[in-house]
């Protein structure tokens, strides 16, 4: 399974969940986090993340895990969508987890009366084993975050001088190749056991 970043389904997670299974021969499945809403700015979309109703996400995760028709399914998921894999990692139904510089804790502005703390999550006796894909410089993963996952569990993987996003697409400025190239044979590697 794979979850975009705030921006949505877009050909560059096409294009990543092409890789996964020409590469690894996975069954891929993206789910669309803003169904209904693609047309949002960014902008809009920091706005809105509060609307995302958790529950419904979660089920239309699982929903999508069960019609790839293979077992184990793993999952991984970038900025927005690292945090919603973190929400997912502790429902019981994935194998392994892997969240690229996701929130550990839901920002203030984002948090929902009904929302899932993906810290609590991650620590539920039904957690999938989880890895956590961090850079050093990321203001939206702070250090005690961090520290907070390891003590749950967490296997978190630090990048020195790395910013949000410097994995998933080239086009950032915030990329950095050989980080990136790293922490996806890392994730692929914690998916693959």
């Amino acid at each position: 399974m794979l979850i975009p970043d705030i921006m949505g389904l877009r050909p560059l997670f096409t294009a990543h969940s092409q890789q996964l299974a020409d590469d690894q021969g996975w069954a891929v499945a993206a789910v669309e986090p803003w169904p209904g809403r693609e047309n949002l700015t960014v902008e809009d979309r920091l706005a809105a993340v509060h609307t995302i109703d958790d529950a419904a996400f979660l089920a239309d995760l699982v929903d999508a895990a069960d019609a790839l028709e293979v077992e184990p399914v793993g999952i991984t998921g970038f900025c927005m969508g690292g945090m919603f894999t973190f929400k997912a990692a502790g429902s019981g139904r994935f194998h392994r987890a892997v969240g690229f510089y996701g929130m550990l804790r839901v920002p203030e502005h984002w948090r929902r009366a009904d929302g899932v703390e993906p810290l609590a999550a991650l620590a539920r006796p039904e957690a999938c084993p989880t890895m956590a894909i961090i850079g050093s410089l990321d203001r939206w993963t702070p250090p005690a975050d961090v520290e907070a996952a390891e003590a749950a569990g967490v296997t978190v993987v630090r990048y020195a001088q790395a910013d949000h996003g410097f994995v998933h697409d080239e086009t950032r400025p915030a990329h950095r190749r050989a980080d990136a190239a790293d922490a996806w044979a890392n994730a692929i590697a914690f998916l693959s056991h």
